[in-house]
Parts: C-alpha cells; sequence; structure tokens
C-alpha cells in the first residue's frame, strides 16, 4: 500500500512538475552585422502600393545602376505588398503572382543580383498583409525557408491582423526562423512603434520602424478613412522622445521611407533628407525613378550627405536648439568631425548668424563635445558644395521656409 502511495504521489508531482516546469524562453538570433551603416536602396510602396510587376523592378535596378544610385549606396530593391497571389498553394506555400511575374521570383531575384544590387520582399506578422494577401503567422518557418531559396537579402515585415499575438514573441519567431533556414537576410521590423520595439528589438532585427506611414508634406497628418493617420515627415521626427540611445550599427531607427521626389518642394525634399541624414535613418527611396527630375536625384545622391548618414560611428544626430522656428541639429561624426544643420520650420526666411564660440556642442548619451574656444573646424556648406570658412567667425546665411542648411565642421590637424 505504501508503494502504491508512494507511486502515485511521485506520478502526480512528476506530472505537476512538467506543467510548472516549462520555462523554456524563445531567445532571438538575428543574423549579426547585416547593416553596420543604415541600409540604402529603394521600395516600391510609396509611390505604387501594390500595382508591382517584374517590368517596374527591372527598369528600377537598370536606372539605379545607370544613374549613379548604386554608386551613391543605394543597394536593396525591396517589393512591398501585394507581390504574392491572394491564397497560398495546396501545401501552404507563398505564391508570387503569376501575372505579376511571370517568369518567376527567382529569376527576378537573379536579374537584380547580375547587376550588383540586393533583393528584399515583404510579408506581415499576421494573418493577412496590410492590403489583404496571405500574412505569415503559423507560416513563419515555411516562409523564410522560401526567401532563402530565392535568395533574398532583405525582408521588411509588417504588422496587420496580428489580433492575439504579442509583437516581440512574433517577431522573434520569424527572427529565429530566418536564422534557421541559413540565408543572410536584413530584418526590417514594421512595427510602426507600437510597441516600443526600440526596447527589445536590437537582438531581433536590423532595423525597426518607429512609427506609422510617412506621407508626402513638411509637417502634416493625414487622416485615412479607415481611421489612420500617415504623417509629414518632421511629424515623425518629433513623435519619439529619447529613443535615439537605441540606434547605432546594426541596429537602427527607422524612420520610415523617403518621399523625395513626390510631390513636395525642393526644399522640403532637401529638407526630408537631410534629416533622415543626421538622425542615422535607413535611405530608403520611394519615388519613381523612371519619372525622376535632375533635382530630386540631386539630393538622393549627395555624396557629402550621405557620408553623415553612413558615417560609421553610427550616432543619431540630437536637435541642439529651437528658437522662434529656427532649429539647430548636431550630429557626431568619425575623426572629431560634426554635421551642423539649420532647418527652417517656418512660413517665412530665416536669417542666420551662428556665433561658434557661444555655443559648445555637446552629445550628452554618448560624452562627446566640442568647444569652439579651443578647437578650430573648417566648414563645408554641402548643399551649396562649397566651402564656408572656419569656426573663428560666425556662420552668416539667409535659410528659406521649409529649408535647411547643413555644415561638415571638419576638424583642422
Amino acid at each position: 500500500m505504501k508503494k502504491l502511495i508512494c507511486a502515485l504521489f511521485c506520478i502526480g508531482y512528476t506530472v505537476s512538475g512538467l506543467a510548472q516546469g516549462n520555462t523554456y524562453k524563445q531567445e532571438p538570433t538575428k543574423f549579426e552585422g547585416m547593416a553596420m551603416t543604415p541600409p540604402m536602396g529603394w521600395n516600391s510602396w510609396n509611390t505604387f502600393a501594390t500595382d508591382i510587376d517584374e517590368e517596374l523592378v527591372k527598369e528600377t535596378a537598370d536606372i539605379m545602376v545607370a544613374s549613379g544610385m548604386k554608386d551613391a549606396g543605394y543597394t536593396y530593391i525591396v517589393l512591398d505588398d501585394g507581390w504574392m497571389t491572394r491564397e497560398r498553394d495546396e501545401e501552404g506555400n507563398l505564391v508570387p503572382d503569376p501575372e505579376k511575374f511571370p517568369n518567376g521570383m527567382k529569376a527576378l531575384v537573379d536579374y537584380v543580383h547580375s547587376k550588383g544590387l540586393k533583393f528584399g520582399l515583404y510579408n506581415c506578422a499576421g494573418t493577412k498583409t496590410c492590403a489583404g494577401y496571405p500574412g505569415t503567422r503559423g507560416y513563419e518557418y515555411q516562409d523564410a525557408r522560401f526567401y532563402a531559396s530565392l535568395g533574398i537579402d532583405f525582408l521588411k515585415y509588417d504588422w496587420c491582423n496580428t489580433e492575439g499575438i504579442t509583437a516581440k514573441e512574433a517577431y522573434t519567431t520569424m527572427s529565429n526562423a530566418l536564422k534557421k533556414a541559413g540565408r543572410p537576410i536584413v530584418f526590417s521590423l514594421c512595427e510602426w512603434g507600437d510597441n516600443d520595439p526600440w526596447e527589445w528589438a536590437e537582438p531581433v532585427g536590423n532595423m525597426w520602424r518607429i512609427s506609422g506611414d510617412i506621407y508626402p508634406c513638411f509637417d502634416c497628418e493625414h487622416k485615412h478613412p479607415e481611421n489612420w493617420s500617415s504623417w509629414g515627415f518632421m511629424k515623425i521626427i518629433d513623435m519619439r522622445k529619447g529613443i535615439r540611445k537605441y540606434s547605432g550599427p546594426d541596429h537602427w531607427n527607422d524612420f520610415d521611407m523617403l518621399e523625395v521626389g513626390n510631390g513636395m518642394t525642393v526644399a522640403e525634399d532637401r529638407s526630408h533628407f537631410a534629416m533622415w541624414c543626421m538622425v542615422a535613418s535607413p535611405l530608403i527611396a520611394g519615388n519613381d525613378f523612371r519619372e525622376m527630375t535632375d533635382e530630386t536625384l540631386e539630393i538622393l545622391t549627395n555624396k557629402d550627405m550621405i557620408a553623415i548618414n553612413q558615417d560609421k560611428l553610427g550616432i543619431q544626430g540630437f536637435r541642439y536648439s529651437a528658437e522662434d522656428g529656427l532649429e539647430v541639429w548636431a550630429k557626431p561624426l568619425s575623426n572629431g568631425d560634426w554635421a551642423m544643420t539649420f532647418l527652417n520650420r517656418s512660413e517665412s526666411d530665416k536669417k542666420i548668424n551662428f556665433d561658434w564660440s557661444e555655443n559648445a556642442i555637446k552629445d550628452e548619451l554618448n560624452n562627446i563635445s566640442t568647444s569652439f574656444d579651443t578647437t578650430v573646424y573648417n566648414i563645408k556648406n554641402i548643399w551649396e558644395d562649397k566651402k564656408a570658412g572656419t569656426t573663428k567667425k560666425n556662420f552668416k546665411s539667409k535659410i528659406a521656409p521649409h529649408d535647411v542648411v547643413t555644415l561638415r565642421l571638419i576638424k583642422k590637424n
């Protein structure tokens, strides 16, 4: 009897122990070192939404090479929502739309690779994508193997139709699935900042969106009938406080795709691009390259601005001062240099008369500072592509509404 009681007790204890002992925790295992500087490329969504096809991708790749964008650093061509059929096949596989991609997705990926570029695709953590195509929920490892078989290099992963799941776990599952599939892929989290991804996503992905979708305007909110909003680029700049400490090499705050060339003024396009460079955001163009103006191309390929964005320190810039509609932004750079951007948020011209001796710039977060009383810098006015004296004299200029002046302060030896 004692043996029976003991046996029953032990069995009950073991079952209870197993029930209470499920303490395994899923740990993310992203591919490290995939984005040591902010990724640069092109995405189809801003201009084309789901109206995408094989010809568009090939033309975009050709122009990216011929226009000098590839040489400027633009590497990725990313197809956003709408590349697949409305349903998976009988085995649960995603199916590239045969009407949009008659030669198949693998042939298109190979074409982009033949141009020395990289290829990306889109999907979503939910049951359906934002446009109603098959989402990845429940198919993470199957889809990851499919992406690896295609040879893609980048995955943008959205957050629509995700009721009942948590962002951290969903994105961690997909991160692990990509790693298990074995092909190094940049993982771009598009969760809109709703679940504070900057606090947990560094080991999960290489970049994470901090806001809802961008809209081609300076400082507006565009309300959609479905009760959500898109945001002007300055609204996005202002949206999150205190997150710059989470950004750096291989783990970037993503301020969304660029709207340069999509209907704003040249001054606003210039400001938009300058601010994305200052905050070390990925530079993912979203315009139609086939209709790109010379002004748009010049902005997107400005080598000195791109150098600020791609600086190896990977420090997100910060607002140094703001007064009467005129903001001054600062970004520490390698070799002791600094980038300084003067931004006119007002509707009237502003005069700049910046006395360096009265403005000791310090990045408190990274403990990097300079005193212009003891250190002299040569100044390059980037958008005018000319030298602008040194910090021994006040910097004077006039700045139009919604425009910027960006300077590189080059430390003298």
